[in-house]
């Protein structure tokens, strides 16, 4: 199924599409739109659309004057901070409507009525979105420049990206950093969230860096990771939760 997502809020954007890649690997995302003029530019041209989520307040103006303009014949999944655009949401295709922060549960819930209204998949078709799911692609390595020469270091020795002074670098297994070409929110949709987990602004951590962590102020965790020159790592409040749970499965 070809999903689009309208949303400006780039960090709320990669959770969603976490989640999905979680509960709904046969979901495939199809465009991130941030305003009113690119979903009605999209939408013109591409009609093979089976849900939309949509935050409210976009960019340039609430996103139910996307429907005025374009006709939208999919279900349609709000995603906003605010409840009091519920009862407008409701006159358009929407089916649901989830406050944020998203949560795993309620996704899935608004997930599955979806499933509802859409027609049963041949065994043959299930098959392929099987196979298409499990081959999906994030980056296996990254290349660095050390001097005149270039490296290329395997995801598997990365324990973390992070941001520092407007760059953004790896810490490596054998505890070495280097700067590499991507901003942390360009980086965290092309990393494998079964591995990776986003913990602040600042950090993205592997699995593997997790060994070393303790309470914190304010229910926040703090984890120690050797070789970071920033030895207390903290993990949003915000983010606590889904990070124990991505931690125990």
């Amino acid at each position: 199924m070809n999903v689009i997502i309208l949303e400006d809020e780039v960090r709320a954007a990669n959770h969603l599409i976490r989640l999905l890649a979680k509960i709904a690997p046969e979901m495939k995302i199809a465009a991130r739109l941030e305003s009113v003029r690119d979903a009605v530019l999209f939408l013109r041209i591409n009609t093979d659309i089976g849900l939309l989520f949509s935050d409210v307040q976009l960019a340039d103006g609430l996103s139910f004057e996307i429907f005025q303009q374009v006709p939208v014949t999919c279900p349609i999944i709000f995603t906003t901070a605010y409840d009091q655009y519920a009862i407008e949401a409701f006159k358009t295709n929407g089916i649901d409507y989830l406050l944020k922060p998203i949560e795993e549960e309620r996704l899935l819930k608004a997930i599955e009525k979806v499933r509802q209204f859409t027609p049963t998949l041949s065994v043959k078709e299930i098959l392929a979105l099987a196979d298409s799911s499990s081959k999906r692609d994030y980056k296996s390595r990254f290349m660095v420049k050390v001097g005149d020469k270039i490296r290329s270091i395997p995801i598997e020795e990365i324990l973390v990206f992070y941001s520092l002074e407007k760059a953004t670098y790896i810490l490596t297994t054998s505890n070495r950093n280097y700067c590499i070409d991507y901003a942390l929110d360009q980086l965290e949709p092309l990393l494998d969230p079964k591995t990776c987990f986003r913990i602040n602004r600042k950090n993205i951590v592997s699995i593997q860096a997790c060994t070393n962590m303790l309470a914190w102020s304010n229910s926040r965790l703090r984890l120690k990771i050797e070789g970071m020159n920033d030895q207390d790592i903290i993990v949003a409040r915000e983010r606590v939760q889904e990070f124990k749970t991505w931690l125990d499965r």
